[in-house]
């Protein structure tokens, strides 16, 4: 029986809408941080493309769980169109086929297409040529290039650990799993380089997400400093600036020059004062905006809106907490990535969401709600932190003043993070994330002859002739058996994760309310590009 045109519509019709509000928001969000007088065109789509891709991927993992959830009825039982074998790998091929092509394509924007693009505006000057910027770009390319054979040489002949025998305990544990896979080397590369992308993204979600998750809610909260009394305390700071100049001055009038010391303290008092100038030009024309004093009407919304964010963020870490203990007592251990059989401990968001599933698509929405909430905080992070290479700050991310590169590189971040996030999901809602709410239908026996059937949630354990897991789950837990060290990464990282996101929200709690015109000016600006700023603005 073919798949009923029904499940397909209200699996993928969502999936689309999704798709055409992303590219809304990458338009928008790309144009709102890119410089407004240094750009490119072709920069600025790649930009927008890459940050559709890294947020569309994510939007597969909620077409994957509903899929696998709508082939059984309530009871446990399959629905009529499910009931064939040979229907269900179907769907279930399609979807993996899908994460395969998105996780390829943004094999080729990492390795290939954004570094180009990012060593292409490299090369811009008064005396290039487009050739000539091509073909620069193109040989540090080779560079990714190579790295990008080498991880796919490793990961299709370096050999992992062999499937055991069926009746081993440990594989009675993961056998649901792994069952009749037959990957190909080229499958194998590709999981090997997506691994070494989710590393390196949980990795920045570590740094980043972490953070963000506590400074966004906190920020939403407490809201902009008030640009009347910020103006106040820049006139003042400016004042005393401008007394200890006099006061150095004065000290040094009766010689020739000053010294070199002083000629020092003096270029620093000079540099913060005209830091402050500018900062108090800003200040005055945000106390005039109409814009700026409309939004004090949409104050108590914005301060509703942190409390959500809190109240998720403590969800969200309560329910990783949960499952990471849970991992550290009942999973089958570090040699199979911590994979978690089947869930002991409670855990808040787990439960929601399959208790949702009932009212479709309420549970969709939510984990929808759930995957742009941490997209959101990665942002928020990026955006606080800035773009590091180990301990080099490379670049920051302000409205209307982000380099070209810095665009790219924000970019480059969010695609390994997105990746790192289905991890974090399936962290998060190790049941949901596998089974939906699937049921299975236990039979047990009563008396001699007597029997009695009733519906119990599916879990590892189960034949996958009676449950049906999920792409995104499949692919995760049969490579950690595979290439374990990656599964037992993920499962430490995690916990770094939770201690940063502590930390976060210590640092949040003490820091300050941001400024009114956060962003708009740094003291790396050239105070000539400011001006021009003021006069075009």
């Amino acid at each position: 029986m073919a798949i009923p045109g029904a499940v397909i519509a209200a699996g993928w019709i969502p999936f689309i809408v999704v798709l055409v509000l992303i590219f809304l928001f990458s338009g928008f969000y790309v144009r709102y941080f890119m410089h407004k007088y240094d750009s490119e065109i072709v920069i600025t789509v790649t930009a927008i493309i890459a940050l559709s891709l890294t947020l569309l991927t994510s939007a597969v993992v909620p077409v994957d769980i509903f899929l696998v959830s709508y082939m059984k009825n309530p009871d446990g039982s399959f629905k009529d169109w499910a009931q064939n074998d040979t229907v269900r790998e179907d769907l279930e091929h399609t979807v993996l086929v899908t994460y395969y092509v998105f996780y390829g394509i943004i094999a080729f924007f990492l390795f290939l297409l954004l570094p180009f693009m990012y060593f292409f505006y490299e090369e811009k000057d008064e005396n290039s040529t487009f050739k000539g910027r091509c073909c620069a770009s193109l040989k540090y390319c080779i560079v990714c290039v190579i790295i990008a054979v080498v991880f796919l040489l490793i990961g299709a002949l370096v050999p992992g650990r062999s499937s055991p025998k069926t009746n081993s305990t440990k594989w009675e544990k993961i056998d649901f799993l792994i069952h009749d896979v037959t990957q190909t080397r080229m499958e194998d590369a590709l999981s090997f380089v997506i691994s070494i992308f989710t590393l390196i993204g949980m990795l920045c979600l570590v740094m980043y997400t972490a953070y963000g998750m506590s400074a966004m809610p906190m920020d939403l909260i407490k809201g902009q400093s008030s640009a009347k009394s910020e103006r106040l305390q820049t006139q003042r700071e400016r004042q005393e600036r401008q007394r200890k100049r006099q006061a150095l001055r004065q000290k040094y009038s009766s010689r020739a020059s000053m010294s070199s010391r002083a000629q020092r303290v003096d270029d620093i008092l000079a540099a913060e004062e005209s830091l402050i100038t500018r900062q108090d030009r800003h200040l005055q024309a945000a106390e005039k905006s109409w814009l700026r004093k409309c939004l004090i009407l949409l104050r108590p919304f914005e301060i509703i809106i942190g409390i959500v964010c809190f109240v998720m963020a403590l969800l969200v870490f309560l329910s990783l907490l949960l499952t990471n203990i849970d991992k550290a007592i009942h999973s089958v251990g570090y040699k199979s990535g911590y994979a978690l059989p089947k869930r002991h401990l409670p855990n808040p968001v787990d439960i929601a969401l399959v208790f949702c599933q009932k009212v479709f698509p309420l549970d969709y929405i939510i984990m929808v709600a759930i995957i742009a909430y941490f997209v959101l905080c990665s942002m928020s992070g990026i955006r606080n932190i800035g773009v590091w290479f180990l301990w080099i700050k490379m670049y920051k991310i302000r409205p209307r003043r982000t380099s070209p590169q810095g665009l790219l590189m924000f970019c480059m971040l969010l695609m390994f993070m997105v990746l790192a996030i289905n991890v974090i999901l399936y962290e998060l809602t190790p049941q949901y994330s596998s089974f939906g709410s699937q049921h299975y239908i236990s039979e047990s026996t009563i008396g001699a002859n007597k029997t009695s059937s009733h519906s119990k949630e599916c879990t590892m354990h189960i034949s996958p002739d009676d449950c049906t897991v999920t792409r995104m789950v499949f692919l995760l837990v049969s490579f950690f058996y595979k290439m374990w060290i990656f599964g037992a990464a993920y499962y430490y990282l995690t916990w770094a994760f939770l201690g940063t996101t502590l930390i976060g929200f210590i640092v949040a709690v003490i820091k300050r309310r941001r400024s009114a015109i956060s962003g708009e000016v740094d003291e790396d600006d050239f105070e000539e590009s400011d001006d021009d700023d003021m006069i075009r603005g």
